[in-house]
Order: structure tokens, then sequence, then C-alpha cells
């Protein structure tokens, strides 16, 4: 018997897609038809980041901390919206999520507020929207996956396009990427090249999740002691790790003992 037989609370198909809720110690959990989890909230704190990727998917208020506005691809159980809108309280967020039963079941199991000023989520394709969206975002946050892997839409070259032009300048592109996927090489490749080499990649504590950062424009190579002093206010005003995540950059990306070279 499997973990989500035994500890199952919701099961739906629709349209051939499965989407399942589970609970066990205190932690809720989102399936898409297998046990991979694909969004988790703590019942007692559900606007809290459970999962460590989507802590460090916030690792954007860094480079970028007076964001206000915010377009999500993918909502799952609407982890990033929620703590975006329980913590930014100038922000102004859009969520593009494809499937309604996502939506429903996220609202309903997973304590995700409903539309108002500062949040609202809109059936419908992530690309296909970006596609035809002016220059109006700080951030734009990208964490779209089925079962088994990132919707192929949300990894082309015209994708990553559109999203360098639907940002402000000095925005910011946020993707959640699977180290194990068999193109995640190729995803990290065209988000650099279709950002002119301003990119940076930060492993999340939870392994096997790299989060990528792209820039609308160049950061200015900032200096590690700038990026420690962001990470400690931020920390101290969150209760998030942002140092480990500012230490965290330079891992896989290029760098002095003095700056990080984007």
């Amino acid at each position: 018997m499997g973990f989500l037989a035994r500890w199952r609370i919701h099961k739906k198909v629709v349209a051939s897609s499965q989407v399942e809720v589970s609970e066990k110690d205190g932690v809720r959990r989102m399936h898409f038809g297998t046990e991979t989890i694909q969004s988790a909230m703590r019942v007692d704190d559900p606007f809290a980041l459970e999962i460590s990727y989507t802590r460090s998917m916030m690792a954007f208020l860094l480079f970028h901390p007076k964001s206000q506005d915010f377009l999500m691809v993918g909502l799952g159980g609407g982890s990033t919206a929620k703590w975006v809108y329980q913590n930014l309280p100038a922000a102004r967020t859009t969520v593009i999520e494809l499937n309604p039963e996502v939506v429903r079941i996220a609202r309903g199991y997973f304590h995700v507020p409903a539309d108002d000023e500062r949040l609202r989520i809109l059936i419908g394709d992530g690309a296909e929207y970006l596609r035809n969206s002016p220059p109006a975002y700080d951030v734009i946050m990208v964490d779209g996956y089925d079962e088994f892997a990132q919707a192929a839409s949300l990894g082309t070259p015209e994708f990553y396009a559109s999203c360098r032009a639907a940002l402000k300048p000095h925005g910011m592109l946020v993707v959640n990427l699977w180290g194990s996927d068999p193109r995640y090489h190729e995803y990290v490749a065209t988000i650099t090249e279709q950002f002119e080499g301003l990119s940076v990649c930060l492993p999340a504590e939870q392994r096997g999740n790299i989060i990528v950062f792209a820039f609308e424009r160049s950061p200015n190579m900032p200096k590690w002691d700038d990026l420690r002093s962001a990470g400690r206010r931020l920390e101290a005003q969150y209760g998030m790790e942002f140092v480990r995540f500012a230490e965290g950059l330079r891992k896989l990306n290029l760098h002095t003992e003095k700056r990080l070279l984007i």
C-alpha cells in the first residue's frame, strides 16, 4: 500500500488528469497522479513555505526587494502566491493555471485566498498569456509541472523571450527546474541565451531542484558583502534562510572572491 493510499484525503480525475491531496504529520500535500509531491502546506502555518525549493525561489529578494507586480505561471497548492500575498502587502499578483481543478483544490484545501485587488487567478496557458503581455511585471515566477516533467510550452526559446519582454526594466525571471530532467541543461542554456548571459542558478536545499534567476538588465556584479548584508536583513524580516541563499549562489555561477559575476 503506497503513501497516497494510506493518507489520501481527496482524489479527483478530470480529463485524464488526476489531482490528489494527502495529509500526514500535520503536512498536507498535492499530487498529480503519483506520489511525487507537487505542493505542501503545514496545516497549522498555511502561509509558510514548507518545501525548500519554494523558499529558494524567494531569493529574488536579494536583488529586487521592492518588487510589486508579479506573474506566476503554475499555481499548484499556491505556496508562493500565498507567501507573496501574506508578506509583501504592496504586491499585486496574477497567477496563470491551466487546470481549473488545481485552482479549486488549492482554494478548498490549501487556503489560497479568493481573488481581490492584490491577487487574481486566471485559467489558461501561461505561454499563450505571456505571448501578448506588455512589460508589466517586476518578477515572473515559473513553476509549471505535471506528474512527469515541466510543461513543454514553458521551456522553449519563444517562451523565455516572451518572459523577458513582459518584464519591467530591472525585472527578474525565476524558474524552478528539476536537475534530474534530461532537458535541464537545455533549459538553462535557453534561458541564458534569451537573457544574453544574465542568469544565475541556485541549488535548493531539497536535492534535485535548481532555481534559475534571469535578469532583464545586469545587477552589476553584486558584491558578496552586499548580498550577505541583504540576506541578514531579509532573514530577520521573514525568518527564512536568505544568508544561505546568498552563499549558495557561489556553487554554480562564475564569481570572484568579492563579487558574483553577473
